[in-house]
């Protein structure tokens, strides 16, 4: 797993810079956009990507242009909850959020330009010799995820769901769009561009299901339970936001039981496929037990 995930941040990491180093633009955007694509992170949806493309046999290189488009979608949702008029944050990943440094107006400029980079990027495919009506397959699906219907939707529903006492399933329908749908498009872009079965992507979609909400619920125990020095942002921010979360809805020790049966399920699904998953299975145990 760390060969993996070394090679392949490595790759990215490389990409993004390149890519956004050569646009033609105001520098002053180019360094608010390197200034988040920089600032470190976990990269878990392009790994996710990479790892499922290997678990088929085929080369990950072959998905580094839909990950690179998806970290900066990634990116810039993280610029834009950091503003002022959303979390309102100091801080991301032991950082001056990007707002704190370019201006408010700029950060979300450079928000805008990541997004719609994304999708210029994601075009570029066809020199990769992948056929057309796949590559417009996979921008239609990360069109979808990351929009109103996806992590857009899931964004305004979580404003939405401030200061009311959600139920458990409204609680999950708000993050499984908000954070699930664009961890589920990175492995389905992955499967897709495999070659995998249509029963093959429906399992993967489940696996996403599990691994989305378990991924919440790890940032919810982290937001309480978490060391400030490590997560890089102080802790305790959902309870100032007046948010509904999965330890004050289940307590403390029913979120970890429901974390649990999440990541039990997610390998479930994973083991019942006949892929070299090792690595999604390791991407899976990093998520569970991460520490920020």
């Amino acid at each position: 797993m760390s060969a993996f995930t070394k090679k392949y941040k490595d790759l990215l990491e490389k990409e993004l810079k390149q890519n956004v180093e050569k646009l033609v633009a105001p520098s002053n955007l180019k360094d608010s956009m390197l200034y988040s694509l920089n600032a470190g992170g976990k990269r878990i949806r392009p790994l996710l990507l990479f790892a499922t493309i290997q678990s088929y046999g085929k080369d990950p290189f072959k998905g580094l242009l839909p990950a690179t488009a998806i970290e900066m979608i990634h990116t810039y949702s993280l610029i834009h909850d950091d503003l002022p008029s959303m979390d309102d944050d100091d801080l991301r990943r032991g950082l001056p959020t990007n707002h704190k440094v370019y201006g408010e107006a700029t950060a979300i400029l450079a928000g805008d330009a990541l997004l719609t980079y994304s999708f210029q990027i994601m075009t570029r495919m066809t020199q990769e010799n992948i056929p057309s009506d796949l590559i417009l397959t996979t921008i239609n699906l990360l069109a979808e995820a990351a929009g109103a219907e996806g992590m857009v939707g899931g964004q305004v529903a979580d404003i939405e769901g401030e200061n009311k006492a959600l139920n458990q399933r409204e609680l999950e329908q708000i993050h499984l769009h908000k954070t699930g749908k664009l961890l589920e498009v990175s492995i389905i872009i992955g499967a897709i561009l495999a070659g995998a079965t249509s029963k093959e992507i429906e399992t993967l979609k489940q696996f996403a299901y599990h691994l989305g909400l378990a991924f919440q619920i790890r940032d919810d125990i982290l937001d309480l339970e978490g060391d400030e020095a490590v997560i890089g942002k102080p802790i305790g921010s959902d309870m100032d936001n007046h948010k509904s979360t999965y330890p004050k809805i289940l307590t403390m020790g029913g979120a970890k039981k429901e974390l649990d049966l999440h990541i039990k399920g997610a390998k479930d699904l994973l083991r019942s496929l006949n892929l070299d998953s090792a690595i999604l299975e390791e991407i899976t145990n990093l998520i569970a037990y991460r520490n920020n």
